[in-house]
């Protein structure tokens, strides 16, 4: 493991290489992917003197293998039993990823993005079953045996894992830190090897297989993204659709186009196009939308229904009406047959704004959503993973009485503070930076001073969780991932796409904006 107590290699990141300021003229700015102009606000950008001390946690995060940088571990807790948290995680990676490419460090990026796929190609199997060749791992860890003085990768692909769940959203991590890498350093050598794109094959393969399936979206196991434990978000989690159609569109990019590639490129196309209609058209919420539903009939049998997934309208929670604003909408949590999850969850919203799987509207709408149902949402240490919490009778049945998602902890409506770093990318892409700013001057509060800790328990976040680890690398990396963006934010384009106009379909559901 690498231990560095440098601060960032260029100390004076907060300026361009032409000591001007990059960013926006007020507070209120739009996004542009060409050029930011004006300066910003005097003392708006000036370094937090936490940032120092983040960058150095950071260094102390690193993992090497025979000598390369090839990750960062979950955290450095010595105060509490490891159990996988030595790990390099694939989606824990990715804020560190950033950070790095920011500040102009890509070996670390590339060499992880290489050990993880020639990880791919190993055998994979959960007792005497075998996995899809394109899985990627969940994570690995670097094992050192000092009498050889050999190292090696032991790769977990769910095998190990709470629940024994394949995780479904680390190929999707993997292509989107791919296109990153390329995007921020201009090298497209790395995603042009031979295994770089076959892998990339793989896991496109493994998602566009055809089965029974009647919808475009994926179905999904309980536990096989971020949240990684039993909470109700099996079927078709708005986090795994949104990751997955980001995935899409990157793969798009990044595949060659000879014959295999422009084989895989078709079937992406078309995927993309029934997958954003059906999101944009079924999954989209507003308080017209919520109306409607509350008015729905059922057992309507015939291809003119209106009600096609049969949904109950006695179903719909209580909390969902006064949740809802006047102005505002957001992609509910999950839809299938008779059942839609009407909870908010942070991670999926803020990566369809940065995927253009919401469309201007719709992430103007969400941005709404965020700003008038802040105490909610943010409260005291941003950011909610889903709102609200489940409690009694309906948390002992959906979580099966989880200890660690207890109401208002962990994934069951905690607060966690990695993020910050997707909510400041979707605000600078829907143009409002002044609410992320306003979110890293919230954790920017506490964090050093909590020790980094995992995520925070309580409705506002104000308590540090229970059993919260320490010095937890991606609450690290998502704070310097947020300020950097917010300085300078033609870093944006490394982790944002822009609307695709031919996916752009007829909306036949409410506006929340058009009044």
């Amino acid at each position: 493991m690498s231990i560095a107590m440098s601060p960032p290699r260029n100390n004076n990141f907060y300026r361009t290489s032409d000591n001007s300021s990059r960013g926006f003229d007020n507070l209120d700015g739009v996004y542009s992917p060409e050029r930011w102009t004006g300066t910003p606000r005097s003392g708006y950008f000036e370094p937090h003197p936490i940032v120092g001390e983040a960058w150095e946690a950071l260094r102390r995060s690193m993992v090497n293998y025979r000598g390369q940088p090839v990750g960062t571990i979950a955290a450095l807790d010595n105060s509490s039993e490891e159990l996988n948290y030595d790990q390099v995680f694939v989606r824990d990676f990715v804020p560190s990823a950033l950070a790095f490419l920011m500040n102009g460090e890509p070996e670390i990026v590339k060499n992880f993005l290489l050990k993880t796929v020639y990880l791919q190609s190993r055998e994979k199997k959960v007792d005497n079953f075998k996995l899809g060749e394109g899985v990627m791992p969940a994570s690995f860890k670097v094992l050192h045996n000092p009498v050889r003085n050999t190292e090696t990768i032991l790769a977990d692909y769910g095998e190990s894992a709470i629940g024994r769940v394949a995780p479904v959203d680390s190929g999707f991590w993997w292509i989107i830190l791919l296109r990153a890498y390329t995007k921020s350093t201009g090298d497209s050598s790395l995603s042009e090897m031979p295994e770089i794109q076959r892998g990339i094959r793989l896991i496109m393969t493994l998602c566009l297989s055809e089965g029974f399936d009647t919808f475009p979206t994926l179905l999904c196991a309980d536990g096989c993204c971020m949240i990684d434990r039993r909470m109700g978000v099996y079927g078709y989690p708005i986090e795994i659709q949104a990751l997955f159609f980001m995935a899409l569109r990157c793969a798009s990019l990044l595949l060659k186009r000879d014959a295999e590639g422009n084989e895989c490129i078709d079937r992406i196309v078309k995927r993309l196009h029934a997958l954003s209609f059906h999101m944009r058209s079924y999954f989209w919420l507003d308080i017209k939308q919520l109306n409607d539903i509350y008015r729905y009939k059922t057992e309507e049998y015939s291809h003119t229904a209106v009600n096609k997934f049969n949904v109950i309208p006695d179903s719909l929670p209580d909390w969902v009406f006064d949740f809802m604003p006047t102005r505002g909408g957001y992609f509910i949590g999950n839809v299938s047959p008779a059942k839609m999850d009407f909870r908010w969850f942070c991670l999926g919203n803020c990566v369809a704004i940065l995927s253009a799987l919401a469309t201007p509207e719709q992430s103007s709408a969400i941005m709404d959503l965020i700003e008038s149902r802040w105490q909610e949402l943010v409260g005291e240490m941003p950011l909610k993973i889903c709102y609200p919490a489940m409690e009694s009778h309906e948390w002992r049945i959906v979580t099966g009485c989880d200890p660690k998602n207890t109401s208002w902890s962990y994934h069951n409506g905690g607060s966690w503070p990695v993020l910050i770093w997707l909510l400041t990318a979707a605000c600078i892409k829907a143009g409002r930076p002044q609410t992320a700013k306003r979110a890293i001057e919230l954790a920017e509060s506490r964090l050093l001073m909590d020790g980094w800790p995992e995520y925070y328990d309580g409705k506002l976040g104000r308590f540090i969780g229970k059993q919260a680890r320490k010095n937890q690398t991606w609450s690290i990396a998502g704070y310097l991932v947020a300020k950097m963006m917010l300085e300078d934010p033609s870093h944006l384009g490394m982790i944002s796409l822009e609307e695709d106009k031919q996916m752009k379909p007829q909306m036949k559901r409410s506006a929340s904006w058009a009044f």
